[in-house]
């Protein structure tokens, strides 16, 4: 008997895409079922994070109307990272192996069926990753790679061009379980966890409908959270400056004084003073920042609270009607 597998999709005003979306997905799980790579127990799980539109009751639509769909409710909306955590540790309540997918259809489907192969070889994670950036335009390009090449410079151990497509395995799933950190950025996390991984490469598609979910600010607002989330290098580096800064600061104090004793001139011009002291003072703006970013996390951190909250689950309603 072949491992039930989960396809996890968190989903956010998706009703322009989430029929086509289905469509595809019922037919790759066919397959699937048919050539007995996976049990036929196997679903589509969508998790529906607080849309606005008409996502969660397509969603009940196509449940009612499909035996390997099912879905969840978030009492409201909690962003991708946290919709797609919820997603992943109900669905592991129910199966052997997980993958998680966006909805727009722009993660091949296809990749699927290696990612299976490299499971069945004896790997838990297997990450799915660009093979190129063609359809990119150059700005998003330029800082995609720039922000992995970054993060693995501040010491991140990041996949190289992988987002959140991936399959897991149950023990994966059970041990990420135990990372109870409010602030996500699970690109990082999964490589933290360890087991055996592997890596399955695909052309990743322009978005089928709608609008994209991740504009520019919240895109920077997720590297930052990634970037403070797992390392303290930005803190190391402020103090690595105020060193510097100092020295370079008691070297020209001795400047000073020695051109007094030596009979030169020792008054600034007006331009220059005051240029030094904007400079210094956003030097000093930039690192209280950086430091009270780091203290915000820990306040979020502190106060525990749940990462989601489920309205509603579709399969505990499965079990209750078996029942």
């Amino acid at each position: 008997m072949k491992d039930v597998l989960y396809i996890v999709i968190p989903c956010y005003n998706e009703e322009e895409v989430l029929m086509e979306t289905t469509k595809r997905l019922k037919e790759k799980l066919t397959n699937l079922i048919s050539d007995k790579k996976i049990s036929p127990k196997s679903k589509v799980m969508y998790i529906n994070d607080g849309s606005k539109d008409k996502t969660w009751e397509m969603i009940e639509k196509i449940h009612k109307e499909e035996k390997n769909f099912t879905g969840i409710c978030l009492s409201r909306n909690r962003g991708h990272q946290n919709a797609l955590v919820a997603g992943l540790l109900t669905a592991k309540k129910y199966a052997d192996v997980v993958i998680s997918m966006d909805a727009d259809l722009q993660d091949d489907i296809n990749a699927i069926d290696e990612m299976l192969e490299k499971y069945y070889e004896g790997n838990d994670i297997i990450y799915g990753v660009r093979s190129a950036r063609k359809k990119d335009t150059f700005f998003k390009k330029v800082t995609a790679e720039g922000f992995y090449k970054f993060m693995s410079w501040m010491g991140v151990d990041v996949v190289f061009n992988h987002a959140d497509y991936r399959l897991t395995s149950k023990r994966v799933l059970d041990e990420f379980e135990n990372y109870k950190e409010v602030n996500l950025f699970l690109r990082g996390i999964f490589p933290l966890i360890g087991y055996s991984s592997d890596i399955v490469y695909y052309e990743r598609s322009e978005r089928f409908a709608g609008e994209s979910k991740y504009p520019l600010k919240k895109m920077l607002n997720f590297a930052f959270d990634g970037i403070t989330s797992f390392s303290v290098k930005p803190i190391r580096f402020i103090a690595t400056s105020g060193f510097i800064l100092s020295f370079f600061s008691f070297v020209y104090l001795l400047y000073i004084i020695i051109s007094k004793f030596l009979g030169g001139s020792t008054v600034s011009g007006w331009s220059s003073t005051v240029a030094l002291i904007c400079l210094f003072g956003s030097i000093q703006i930039f690192c209280i920042g950086v430091i009270g970013e780091y203290i915000s996390k820990i306040y979020l951190e502190t106060k525990a609270r749940p990462r989601f909250a489920l309205s509603k689950n579709l399969e505990e309603k499965n079990d209750k009607t078996s029942h």
